[in-house]
C-alpha cells in the first residue's frame, strides 16, 4: 500500500481541520503536517523530514503561495507541490505552473478526487481540477505547429485528456483502452512535444505552444 507524509499549508481553519481530519484518515497517508503560512511551515519544516506532497494554498498571510513555490523547489526539490485554492483564473493558474508546482486543483472539489490528486502526483502526474481544465480551454486555443502534427489521432485524444485534467486512469476510461497503453502514448507525446513531464505539456498549453 501507498504511504505518503502530507503537509496542507492553508489560513482558513475550518478548511485545514476538514482537511486534516480526512488525510488522517486515509490509510495511503501515513502523516500529516498543517500550517497556516509559509512561515509556519518552514518553521516545523526545519527540524523535520520533508513530506512528500504539499497542498497549498495561494492567498497566505504573508508570504503567498506563490511567491513561496521557488524557495520550496529549492530547498525540498522533491517535494511534490499541488496548489490548493479558491484562484481559478488563467494568470494565476499559468504563474503557479511555471513557478513550480506540479497540480492546481480548486477549493471545491471533493474530497475523494483531492485525495486521488495527491496520489496521481506522488506517481508522477500532474493534476488539474476538471473546472480549472475547462478554464484554461476557454481562454487559450493551441496553435498548430510542426511537433504536434507528428501526433497521431490516437495521441491527439490523449493529449486532449491530459490538457482537460483528466489522470491516465481516466483517460483510459474515456478512451477505453488500458491504463498500460495510456502510459505508453503519453510517453510518445512527450517524446514528439519534446517535454518532460505534464506540468510541462500543460505550461506549453498555456503559452499556445500546442
Amino acid at each position: 500500500m501507498v504511504s505518503l507524509s502530507l503537509a496542507i499549508v492553508e489560513d482558513d481553519t475550518v478548511v485545514s481541520r476538514l482537511l486534516e481530519n480526512y488525510f488522517k484518515m486515509q490509510p495511503e497517508i501515513r502523516e500529516v503536517l498543517v500550517a497556516d503560512s509559509i512561515e509556519d511551515a518552514l518553521e516545523q519544516l526545519a527540524d523535520a523530514m520533508p513530506p512528500q506532497v504539499m497542498l497549498l494554498d495561494i492567498g497566505l498571510p504573508g508570504i503567498s503561495g506563490t511567491e513561496a513555490l521557488p524557495l520550496l523547489k529549492e530547498k525540498y526539490p522533491e517535494m511534490e507541490i499541488i496548489m490548493l485554492t479558491a484562484y481559478e483564473d488563467v494568470e494565476h493558474i499559468y504563474q503557479a505552473l511555471c513557478c513550480g508546482a506540479t497540480g492546481y486543483m480548486a477549493k471545491l472539489t471533493p474530497l475523494a478526487q483531492l485525495k486521488e490528486a495527491v496520489l496521481e502526483v506522488a506517481r508522477g502526474g500532474a493534476p488539474m481540477s476538471r473546472a480549472v481544465g475547462r478554464k484554461v480551454l476557454a481562454h487559450f486555443r493551441p496553435t498548430p505547429t510542426t511537433h504536434s502534427d507528428l501526433l497521431t489521432p490516437r495521441e491527439r485524444q490523449v493529449l486532449q485528456g491530459i490538457v482537460d485534467g483528466l489522470s491516465d486512469k481516466e483517460i483510459s476510461l474515456r478512451l477505453d483502452l488500458s491504463t498500460l497503453t495510456i502510459r505508453t502514448h503519453v510517453k510518445h507525446v512527450y517524446r514528439k512535444m519534446q517535454v518532460n513531464s505534464r506540468t510541462q505539456l500543460l505550461s506549453q498549453h498555456l503559452r499556445g505552444i500546442i
